[in-house]
């Protein structure tokens, strides 16, 4: 299936040209979009918590996504990475048309998806090991560290709500669909649904 992703920072920007470019270059090459995916946010928001990231979840195997850049993905280089590695271990064929890169099942592609992978988990160890010291020199200052007492008992989103995801998850219903009907994170419901205890009966 091919895709087609277009994203604006903010409701006064227009995307009449990513459409017209991508119409354009799907035009030259004989495709057929078969389902456009719009938004309005910043790129600095994380992806998971944009409408990318629902779309990211949704790719399978030999699907194309095409973007007019690579900016449309996101706002940091490591990002937009972390993004291409992800597709490119789905084995998502993905073009950027500003740029003329065609990412998909190539040597050069998987050079690329190596050295995205490897930039991705040199970023993950600098910062675990940035939060390692921030949290060793809070210490030896005496902070008191981790939650507040009792912190864990405050209203949520999900406060109260047990009984309605319950029957949601009786019900088949994934648990990122849930997540997106509540307003939170998948991995936020996953967490609550285990903390809960709840499940199918």
């Amino acid at each position: 299936m091919i895709y087609a992703y277009m994203r604006v920072s903010t409701a006064h920007q227009t995307l009449e040209n990513q459409h017209y470019e991508l119409l354009k270059f799907a035009d030259q090459r004989s495709l057929r979009v078969e389902s456009w995916i719009t938004e309005t946010v910043s790129g600095a928001k994380a992806y998971p918590d944009r409408v990318l990231g629902q779309l990211l979840e949704r790719l399978t195997p030999h699907d194309t996504l095409l973007v007019t850049e690579l900016s449309r993905l996101g706002r940091s280089l490591l990002e937009i990475m972390r993004i291409l590695s992800l597709l490119l271990d789905k084995q998502v064929t993905v073009f950027s048309i500003k740029e003329g890169l065609e990412f998909g099942d190539t040597l050069n592609a998987k050079v690329l998806a190596f050295a995205f992978g490897l930039a991705a988990e040199i970023e993950r160890n600098l910062i675990a090991a940035r939060t390692k010291e921030a949290l060793a020199r809070k210490k030896r200052e005496g902070a008191t560290l981790g939650r507040p007492q009792g912190s864990l008992s405050k209203q949520t989103k999900l406060t109260g709500r047990e009984a309605e995801i319950q029957r949601l998850l009786e019900k088949k219903v994934a648990v990122s669909a849930i997540a997106r009907l509540m307003g939170v994170h998948r991995l936020t419901m996953a967490h609550y649904i285990k903390s809960r205890h709840l499940a199918v009966r």
